[in-house]
């Protein structure tokens, strides 16, 4: 038994990982990759065997956003070209869910850019998620509008939104450095709100925007605290006209290495290997699906995603099958 297979078996028992043995993690060197990796598939599959959940993204609004993320191509100060558009009409928003459902996604994932949803646009994803429930009553809807009102939440709730997705991104101590619009307890406090309304909370993170090791670990943390349902970790695809424009701090190999720490630190999880898979992980993408139990497929918000058909072969090679079971 290696270290991290003891470590598994300890997490299995409820052991919650120290900061050493966290950045022990981050830190282990590559030959341990394999051991690493086996350590989080041990509580992988005694939560999930080798099921994968997936999510497919319908960018309903881009760009507009007023908000300084310096992530973002949508942002306020990003000078990068991407298609701008107002909120889509709900006939679109429909037609996407029946698409999530042709590539056998059993997640459908309503984002619009913004601070948070103007009346106008809560009304259209009101009525977009009632017709699609109707149509597609065994499909977990997800919603991302940004930071919520209660009374916004509890009609969202109402309307059948399953999930709300609103990223911590990074640690408390990184949060200025990436943005300054609204604070890291704005995010936190949109989690809780969506908790409070019964609507199940998803909430992860983007690395590789120059945070350290010990910020990676407070952000694991964070999440197991907040105790989100559904984490997506996010690898910074940077782009050009963005604040965080020509960074490129990760290797496919660390990459490995964090999603691994993620699924030690919240074993129980569904943890949703997100944007950057593709030009992070490259060639070692399948080995992501060893601690994580969950992809996005098809394109993200103003970045491409990798051909479907791809995603159902590296499925199929490993010998995985999609989970179409519905949120509970």
């Amino acid at each position: 038994m290696t270290k991290y297979d003891a470590l598994a078996k300890r997490v299995l028992e409820g052991h919650i990982l120290t900061d050493g043995e966290a950045l022990a993690i981050l830190n282990s060197p590559d030959e341990d990759l394999l051991a690493l990796l086996h350590g989080a598939y041990t509580i992988r599959k005694h939560y999930y065997g080798n099921k994968v959940k997936l999510n497919m993204i319908m960018n309903t609004k881009s760009g507009l956003c007023p908000e300084n993320c310096g992530y973002c191509a949508q942002s306020i100060v990003s000078t990068a070209p991407i298609e701008k558009y107002a909120m889509m009409k709900k006939e679109e928003i429909v037609t996407g869910a029946a698409r999530a459902v042709e590539l056998n996604a059993g997640t459908y994932c309503i984002v619009a850019s913004g601070r948070g949803p103007l009346n106008r646009e809560l009304e259209i994803v009101i009525d977009s998620v009632k017709e699609i429930k109707a149509k597609h009553e065994h499909m977990t809807v997800c919603a991302c509008l940004g930071l919520l009102k209660p009374e916004q939440a509890l009609r969202l709730k109402e309307a059948g939104v399953d999930r709300y997705n609103h990223n911590i991104n990074t640690s408390a101590e990184h949060h200025e450095s990436i943005t300054t619009s609204h604070t890291y307890e704005d995010r936190v406090n949109t989690v809780d709100l969506v908790k409070q309304s019964g609507i199940s909370p998803c909430s992860g993170v983007i690395v590789g925007m120059r945070e350290t090791k010990q910020d990676v670990v407070s952000m694991a943390r964070s999440l197991h605290a907040m105790d989100a349902d559904s984490i997506p970790v996010n690898f910074l695809h940077a782009v050009d006209g963005t604040p965080l424009g020509g960074t490129d701090e990760l290797t496919p190999r660390y990459c490995l290495k964090v999603l691994c720490l993620f699924r030690f630190m919240n074993p129980t999880k569904e943890i949703r290997i997100s944007g950057g898979r593709e030009v992070n992980l490259r060639s070692l993408q399948p080995f992501g699906l060893y601690p994580a139990n969950s992809i996005f497929i098809g394109d993200y918000l103003t970045t491409a995603g990798q051909e479907s058909n791809r995603d159902r072969q590296m499925l199929e090679d490993l010998g995985f099958e999609v989970d179409l079971e519905p949120l509970t």
